[in-house]
């Protein structure tokens, strides 16, 4: 199998559902005109709109025929996750974006999904993982910001939901939030250019220090983007520890604990990463639907001239078991 284990998925039967659904959700507003949604949390700005070809299904369906690529992982997307809502609310959006996710992938085998939870939350985010590990996901997409657009992931807040995560083995994919709060990369369009890159790469790197990988070792956790600058930096992160020692847990040690996609668009960068981490450790990813994400995600997988089994694990062996698929 061809797995991409990377890409996003609102199903339109969600936002429909959500015009009836205010007394449920007081904080969320849904604001629809001409088929063209948008949303809004906690009074905060609005969304960008939410692309069509996040919402349906047959063209998705239809791109993956064309790209050669037999299943797909799909997470929510990242705006709608509403990280800014107050907890128990944000509790029961998650499990509404859940539902729905769930019904959206039901309709056929090629998709799978992964929940969303509640990071406002370690308490509400474990028990919300729990209910979806129950109902069938292996795990959940995460953002890197879990107050909305700030706080951190290793906040001591957070350890229920890692103690959940590791004692469930569930799977967990970090994507970067849009917003990565340095008005220097508000130009050029180097927030997904850059911005995201970096948000992964300071997110991560205090869950490194801090031990994160070796104090929850049972669950797998995955990066996006190839794992931003990590995999150039991890010796640099390395001296840091050894500068300061006894401070910090050992970032070398908790780097091998993790994987990471493919979606880095050059086959150099990409080999250097399986030489990093293994290429057990890298699998297939495309971003889709979005136009800064890999249209064609197999080629630079095969461009990167791999080993035979070594390719069979990036495009889709190491997915398959992890994803249980």
């Amino acid at each position: 199998m061809i797995i991409d284990t990377h890409a996003h998925f609102t199903p339109e039967a969600m936002l429909k559902a959500l015009e009836g659904a205010h007394a449920r959700f007081p904080n969320v507003e849904l604001l629809a005109q001409d088929k063209t949604y948008r949303l809004a949390f906690a009074g905060n700005t609005p969304t960008r709109p939410v692309a069509p070809k996040l919402r349906e299904t047959a063209e998705r369906l239809t791109w993956m025929d064309q790209s050669g690529i037999d299943a797909q992982v799909c997470g929510g997307w990242l705006d709608s996750f509403g990280y800014e809502l107050p907890p128990e609310e944000g509790a029961n959006w998650s499990r509404f974006v859940n539902e729905h996710l769930m019904m959206g992938t039901n309709v056929t085998r090629r998709l799978a999904p992964l929940a969303t939870v509640p990071l406002q939350s370690g308490k509400l985010a474990a028990k919300v993982l729990e209910e979806a590990m129950q109902a069938g996901f292996v795990g959940a997409m995460i953002g890197t910001q879990p107050k909305g657009n700030s706080g951190t992931l290793d906040d001591p807040d957070l350890d229920p939901f890692w103690e959940a995560a590791s004692s469930l083995k569930a799977v967990i994919y970090l994507h970067p939030m849009f917003g990565c709060g340095d008005p220097r990369l508000e130009d050029y369009d180097m927030i997904n250019a850059v911005g995201r890159g970096v948000d992964t790469t300071t997110a991560v790197a205090r869950m490194l220090f801090s031990g994160h990988f070796l104090k929850y070792p049972d669950m797998t956790f995955v990066l996006s983007h190839g794992g931003g600058a990590l995999p150039y930096m991890l010796g640099r992160l390395g001296r840091n520890r050894d500068i300061h020692p006894g401070e910090y847990a050992d970032p070398v040690a908790g780097f091998a604990e993790l994987y990471f996609d493919s979606v880095l668009f050059s086959w150099q960068s990409l080999r250097f990463l399986t030489k990093v981490v293994g290429p057990e450790k890298v699998m297939l990813g495309s971003d889709y639907p979005f136009t800064i994400g890999d249209p064609d995600p197999c080629r630079v997988v095969r461009a990167a001239k791999l080993k035979e089994p070594e390719l069979d694990m990036v495009l889709g062996g190491t997915a398959q078991r992890l994803f249980r698929l």
